[in-house]
C-alpha cells in the first residue's frame, strides 16, 4: 500500500497578496532592509529648495538612484528598525508598505520580496521563511544592508552623491 503524502503549499503560493493575514503579510518583509536607505530622483529641474522633498511619484524622464545612507533608526547589524512599531510618527517619510498601497510604492528594491511576488517572480531563495527564520542565507548572499551602509544622522545629505550605490538593484533567482 503507497502512501501519496502530499506536502502543504506555502501561503505564498495559495494566495494572492491581497488574501493573506497580517500576520502573513508581516512575514513576507525578507528584513534586507533595503527600503530604509535613502533614495533619490535624479532629474534636471531639481533645485535646491526642492532637491530633498518627498515624493509619491516618478516621472518618465526621471531616474531613482539608491544611496548607502540609511534611516537613523535602522539596527544596521540585524537590519531592523530600532523603532517599528512608532517608526511612521517618528520619520513622516517612512511608509507603511500594506495590500493597498504595494502597486504605488515605486521605490521598492527589485529583490523585495512584496515586489516579487506581486510581479509574479516568487520567493528568492534566500528568504527568511525558507530558512527557519534565520536572516544568514540572505546576508550571505548579499541581499541585506548589513555592513554596507551609514546613518543619514552621521552624514550631510548634501554629499549624498559620494553615496549612490548600485548594489541595491541587485536581486538573484
Amino acid at each position: 500500500m503507497s502512501t501519496n503524502k502530499s506536502e502543504a503549499v506555502p501561503f505564498w503560493e495559495s494566495k494572492t497578496l491581497a488574501q493573506m493575514t497580517r500576520e502573513e503579510w508581516e512575514s513576507l518583509c525578507d528584513g534586507c532592509a533595503k527600503c530604509c536607505l535613502h533614495k533619490f530622483i535624479d532629474d534636471e529641474t531639481t533645485d535646491e529648495v526642492t532637491e530633498f522633498l518627498p515624493t509619491d511619484h516618478m516621472a518618465e524622464d526621471e531616474q531613482m538612484v539608491y544611496s548607502s545612507i540609511a534611516c537613523f533608526l535602522l539596527n544596521d547589524k540585524t537590519c531592523q528598525c530600532s523603532q517599528y512599531q512608532k517608526r511612521t510618527s517618528l520619520v513622516p517619510d517612512c511608509v507603511r508598505l500594506t495590500q493597498d498601497n504595494l502597486d504605488d510604492v515605486f521605490f521598492m528594491p527589485p529583490s523585495c520580496t512584496y515586489r516579487r511576488l506581486n510581479e509574479g517572480r516568487g520567493m528568492p531563495s534566500w528568504h527568511p521563511l525558507l530558512h527557519k527564520g534565520k536572516k544568514s542565507a540572505m546576508h550571505k548572499a548579499g541581499m541585506s544592508v548589513r555592513g554596507k551602509v551609514v546613518k543619514d544622522d552621521q552624514v550631510s545629505l548634501d554629499d549624498f552623491e559620494d553615496y549612490i550605490v548600485l548594489w541595491p538593484l541587485d536581486d538573484i533567482d
